[in-house]
């Protein structure tokens, strides 16, 4: 009996450690979040403030719309590490044209634009010219951020433009007591747990992230598809972004030579989307995101080395792929065709 794009996603998922005892990552870093929560309210005496736990708050949402980008190709066995160098410079093309005039919302559009031309291209790198996800939007990355610096604006830190009330809302805003940014967090995790779960592209993505061999073979587009998934990703980066500038007034292009992308594939990995691709989803998202923004609060507020951070992330980043490869198991079509 031939099988149907359906039957491709997890249904058959491949056994580990993990499975096999009837522990998931996933309930690990939920309970990890649980106690590293509880003994940083106890031990640290500014971590339980209000502006901290709504600078928490907005972080955790811009770092979890990155992360949902992100997800949506590791699930399709592809990564994507231009993220941040698209969301820095599409922000900043839409502020440097509303400081030139355009309005606001017209400058923001000409920017989503941006993003959706620069994904398409990235995505038929990888998906008609066969060049490895890695090395495309590495490469898509610098040249990002070059046309950022180089052509579109002359200084890294740009300003929004005054009177855009409606914009810092976006930011800085709370409806019932929330803070805006986690109300588009919680919108943009429930459309794409949507859009995975509930819908034939989504079982598209987890199929092709499955068995890439037997997706064609079922009739999936696979490339156009594979091109989906960086648009989506693209779109969320973009999302992110506006959050971003929003919560500060202004769009710094400097965050490109951060860590960010690393925080974000952290978040991905540590929530339990083994880059053997077809498995995860939102909820592993969610979870990686809550311990992610503590571990980086609760270091920042200890008042930790920049240096330091990165080490202690560097650290679990490694047990985040140790555990990874243990509970998510390479088979032999995943040997064939690698992770990324």
């Amino acid at each position: 009996m031939s099988s149907t794009p359906q039957d491709l996603g997890s249904n058959a998922p491949r056994k580990g450690v993990g499975h096999r005892i009837g522990v998931t990552q996933e309930l690990i870093v939920f309970l990890v979040s649980i106690a590293l929560f509880a003994y940083f309210s106890i031990t640290l005496d500014n971590f339980l403030s209000r502006d901290n736990i709504l600078n928490l708050i907005r972080n955790v949402a811009m770092l979890g719309m990155l992360s949902l980008g992100m997800a949506v190709v590791v699930i399709g066995r592809g990564v994507d590490l231009s993220l941040v160098a698209v969301m820095a410079v599409s922000l900043t093309f839409s502020i440097v044209l509303a400081n030139q005039g355009y309005a606001f919302s017209t400058a923001l559009v000409l920017g989503l634009a941006f993003v959706i031309v620069v994904a398409i291209i990235m995505g038929f790198l990888i998906a008609y010219v066969e060049i490895p996800a890695i090395f495309a939007t590495l490469a898509v990355s610098a040249i990002v951020y070059g046309l950022g610096r180089g052509v579109i604006a002359t200084l890294d830190v740009n300003n929004v433009p005054d009177n855009l009330n409606w914009f810092l809302f976006l930011g800085r805003g709370s409806l019932l007591g929330i803070p805006v940014p986690i109300w588009l967090f919680a919108v943009c995790a429930a459309a794409l747990y949507f859009l995975l779960r509930k819908t034939g592209l989504g079982r598209f993505i987890y199929a092709i992230g499955d068995n890439i061999s037997t997706a064609r073979i079922t009739g999936i587009p696979v490339r156009p598809m594979i091109i989906l998934q960086y648009v989506l990703s693209g779109v969320m980066a973009f999302l992110a972004g506006c959050v971003t500038a929003a919560s500060v007034a202004s769009m710094n292009m400097r965050m490109v030579n951060s860590t960010l992308i690393y925080d974000v594939l952290l978040v991905v990995i540590l929530g339990g989307i083994g880059l053997t691709g077809g498995r995860g989803g939102v909820r592993n998202v969610l979870v990686g995101t809550v311990l992610i923004g503590l571990l980086l609060n609760g270091m920042t507020i200890l008042d930790i080395s920049y240096t330091v951070q990165n080490l202690v992330k560097s650290t679990v980043l490694l047990g985040a792929l140790i555990v990874d490869a243990l509970l998510n198991p390479r088979d032999e079509q995943t040997s064939q065709q690698g992770d990324i």
